[in-house]
């Protein structure tokens, strides 16, 4: 079992809500994912829209790229409801398929464009 730094420890206890049971490091992984990304540049949430339009809204948004040659798409409810994107970060496709959103530092500190 590999011994931590007190520092270490207690931020590990911190982060995981554990006081004083953490005895190790937990195992580290380093990605080797292929993931297909965008920065965002820009969210335009539906109910903005909707509000002055006097309708429901179905909760969706219209994600604006960085990058030139890229249109604006649309997420729905779900998407921003579990991934919670914010504007300078990544909206991430998996080789699976998957969607999801990654923090620009996350994800700057873990990809490199290929």
């Amino acid at each position: 079992m590999q011994e931590v730094d007190r520092e270490t420890h207690a931020m590990l206890e911190k982060l995981h809500g554990m006081e004083g049971s953490v005895q190790a490091e937990m195992p580290r992984y380093k990605s080797h994912k292929t993931v297909w990304a965008l920065k965002i540049r820009k969210i335009h949430l539906d109910h903005e829209d909707a509000r002055k339009e006097g309708r429901e809204t179905d909760g969706s948004a219209i994600i604006t790229p960085e990058e030139t040659g890229y249109a604006p798409f649309k997420v729905d409810a779900a998407y921003l409801a579990k991934h919670k994107p914010t504007v300078g970060g990544y909206y991430v496709v998996y080789a699976d398929g998957y969607k999801s959103f990654s923090p620009a530092k996350s994800f700057d500190d873990g990809y490199t464009r290929i």
